[in-house]
């Protein structure tokens, strides 16, 4: 089979990527992590803080070397292009550091600079709903505003990929709508998109495929669609219950069930998985009043990326243990 050229090559290609920080003890941040995003997609990232996201998108834009492992940006390398990579790139970083002194205008017009082509500084501005703010001086402005100033510097060159790291954390919801708008139109003219998100709505929405990243390396990926699938059937029954001896729950009995495609433990609550719940909520009821139990929870709802986290780690996904290493 013929080589692919670079115009041919994925968008990101990395395989076998390690990064550790010194200390005592060292911080693996990132341990053996392979991935491939494909041209055009919107392809994102999940993982609580400290799974290794930040390192590796770190590394991705160049602003970091890895000890081990080999990265492949538009079929191009870093060492060897980061002239010509710089301009057909745009990042978002989760804290972007920039001049308050400037005005919001004169911030985006520096970043359109960077770039041989692109879109007018105003309308970038115009795309992230601040326009109105566009003389306002950065050190002025709410963090939310901040936030959006990020995301239109790194869309102004209009690039072929753009980095979006956390890119809607702490905005209201009418600026997260804003953000998705964005990020739809720019995957809809062919601009490939890398995300990292804890909002499973926005993964959910926005994301092509995505790669679930726990202690530095990938740990399932796929479609939404794919991943939730993997749960079995889509909906979820959560249980809790109580015996006068404090006994614990039955799970085997309860996994046991026909219709019961998977279960899973989320501290006290049993998480069962099924295709038909109607059938399934009567024998549960029933394994556990046969057992002396009473019930203390009894929930059914729709699978999530989070289940599918809980799954594989055991861990919520939305559960913010602390900043570590790295997010």
């Amino acid at each position: 089979m013929a080589e692919l050229t670079p115009d041919q090559a994925p968008a990101i290609r990395v395989q076998g990527l390690f990064k550790t920080y010194p200390g005592r003890p060292p911080v693996e941040a990132v341990r053996g992590l392979t991935l491939t995003v494909r041209r055009g997609e919107c392809f994102g990232m999940l993982g609580p803080n400290g799974a290794g996201k930040t390192t590796t998108i770190e590394i991705l834009e160049g602003l970091l070397a890895a000890d081990a492992g080999t990265v492949e940006v538009l079929g191009r390398r870093w060492a060897d292009d980061e002239p010509e990579l710089r301009e057909r790139i745009g990042v978002s970083l989760q804290e972007t550091r920039l001049s308050e002194k400037l005005t919001l205008l004169e911030t985006v017009r520096l970043f359109r600079s960077f770039y041989r082509r692109g879109i007018e500084p105003l309308a970038a501005l115009d795309l992230v709903g601040l326009v109105p703010k566009a003389d306002a001086r950065v050190g002025k402005v709410s963090g939310g505003q901040r936030q959006r100033l990020a995301v239109a510097t790194a869309i102004v060159g209009w690039p072929e990929l753009v980095f979006l790291d956390e890119p809607t954390s702490g905005l209201d919801p009418h600026s997260r709508r804003q953000i998705w708008a964005i990020v739809e139109s720019m995957r809809a003219a062919g601009t490939t998109v890398v995300l990292t998100t804890h909002y499973m709505d926005e993964a959910e929405r926005l994301c092509d495929r995505l790669a679930i990243v726990d202690r530095g390396t990938v740990i399932t990926e796929g479609t939404p669609q794919q991943l939730i699938a993997t749960l079995g059937g889509g909906c979820l029954i959560e249980v809790a219950a109580t015996r006068p001896d404090k006994a614990p729950l039955p799970l085997t009995a309860l996994a046991g069930l026909p219709a019961v495609e998977h279960l899973s433990r989320d501290g006290d609550t049993a998480v069962l998985a099924t295709a038909s719940p109607h059938d399934v909520l009567p024998a549960v009821v029933g394994i556990l009043a046969s057992g002396g139990f009473e019930l203390t929870r009894l929930v059914t709802r729709q699978a999530s990326l989070d289940d599918v986290f809980v799954k594989h780690s055991g861990r919520r996904l939305s559960d913010q243990r602390g900043e570590q290493a790295d997010g």
